[in-house]
């Protein structure tokens, strides 16, 4: 059981470093915000991965930390790249 978990470890790490050139690299905004998504879904592999090697349930809380920023700061990118702004002011009445 433990080798496939550090076999798993590996191939995470691998594809994290694919993700990491896109998220530099990529030809257009959209492609960096899925990459930079894609990197916080693997970090939260890794660390479940790392769990269960350690054979712990502390971490847990770490992962579901990460899931929340991490959709966070995927629905600011979509709401940027769509509307220009994150935060909306009421223009109309000031």
């Amino acid at each position: 059981m433990t080798i496939v978990v550090i076999i798993a470890l590996i191939i995470v790490a691998v594809s994290m470093l694919g993700f990491l050139y896109r998220a530099i690299k990529g030809p257009s905004v959209a492609d960096r915000v899925v990459a930079l998504d894609a990197l916080g879904i693997s970090l939260m592999a890794i660390i479940a991965l790392f769990s269960i090697l350690l054979n712990t349930t502390h971490y847990i809380g770490i992962i579901m930390l990460l899931a929340i920023l991490s959709f966070l700061g995927t629905a600011s990118f979509a709401k940027f790249m769509d509307r220009g702004e994150i935060i909306e002011y009421d223009r109309h009445n000031h």
